[in-house]
């Protein structure tokens, strides 16, 4: 198939690319070259046009002939204030609506959607006495105090962890989360307007070599990695006991090729996820006991509206879309320990 690839000069869409074509695709690879993402000086790669998503007129001239649209360009991260609001809002969701749009006038009808965790807001949770509930924020008293679980809201009890699965209520709780859940929400309208077909990837905590590192807007894996690059350790947020679940980058390659080859109709959404859930501290613990030399710190410092637990269900993308993701976060993380990061 001739897939029109976008952001493919990213972290993500560099395996994407390459694993398109091993796979037998023709990838027209666009990228804005954005400086937030690749630096004010980086080169175009040779095999990439620069193409801003937001111009109508570049994306109709890189439509023509193209099977599938494999969405992954976007401005990431959970945003550090107000002000990124409207970075977000354009780069993300108006672009991925002219990207709707100019697919219609080009008769391609296929689109695969790079969507994110952060759609279920703070995550799931169960409460032995009262089942599945929705907990109240966390108190900035409880936090100061050190206490970073939630509690039951309508008994008060300590409440567990669960899975969370792709029929959960969607509640973005940052301005990313919130751009994310546009980008899903105009490619469902899009689909029943058109009759198109629209596969969204929630990728969890992607991790792996050629990651950017440590930004404002870095996942916590790139600022442990890019600490301990600098000499430093890891500073673990709360008590470490946050739970995630930690994907390779090359598994959420693969899980965008198995939805470009899928024959699936209409709108569906599917975790991309190693299904193997690990705390904070376990992952910097890692981080540390590959390189030998460091233990990381955990401060009890935290962040006003982190998110305290959200680990993800693989089961329907292993059912619906056959992806099932096959590198360990144990064995991940110790190569990622050394990998090459990604300057900006």
């Amino acid at each position: 198939m001739r897939v029109l690839l976008t952001g493919a000069a990213g972290f993500i869409g560099t395996r994407i690319a390459a694993r398109l074509a091993d796979a037998g695709h023709e990838v027209v690879a666009v990228d804005a070259m954005l400086p937030a993402a690749h630096g004010q000086d980086a080169e175009l790669p040779g095999a990439v046009r620069r193409v801003d998503v937001r111009d109508a007129s570049a994306v109709a001239d890189v439509l023509d002939g193209i099977d599938v649209v494999c969405h992954q360009a976007a401005v990431v991260g959970a945003g550090v204030d107000a002000a990124d609001a409207p970075s977000y809002a354009s780069h993300n969701d108006f672009a991925t609506a002219v990207l709707l749009a100019e697919m219609f006038a080009a008769g391609c009808r296929r689109l695969v959607l790079a969507s994110s965790m952060v759609v279920y807001g703070q995550g799931r949770y169960v409460c032995p006495q009262h089942g599945d509930v929705d907990p109240l924020p966390r108190r900035r008293s409880d936090l100061d105090a050190g206490v970073f679980d939630h509690r039951c809201p309508i008994g008060g009890e300590p409440v567990d962890w669960a899975l969370v699965a792709e029929d959960a209520p969607l509640r973005p709780r940052s301005l990313y989360a919130a751009s994310k859940l546009a980008q899903e929400n105009y490619a469902l309208a899009w689909s029943e307007a058109t009759g198109g077909s629209v596969i969204a990837l929630r990728y969890h905590n992607v991790y792996g070599p050629g990651m950017p590192r440590d930004t404002p807007y870095s996942g916590v894996a790139a600022i442990f990695r890019s600490a301990l690059e600098s000499g430093d350790v890891p500073r673990v947020f709360e008590d470490g006991g946050q739970m995630r679940d930690f994907v390779h980058v090359d598994d959420v390659a693969a899980a965008n090729v198995t939805a470009v080859e899928s024959g699936l109709q209409g709108f569906d959404a599917f975790n991309v996820c190693s299904g193997r859930p690990v705390s904070i501290l376990d992952v910097a613990t890692a981080l540390c006991e590959a390189r030998g030399d460091v233990s990381p710190l955990v401060t009890g410092q935290y962040r006003s509206g982190d998110v305290r637990h959200i680990v993800a269900d693989p089961s329907r993308a292993a059912e619906v879309l056959d992806f099932r993701a096959v590198i360990d976060p144990a064995e991940g993380l110790h190569e990622f320990a050394t990998a090459p990061l990604r300057g900006i």
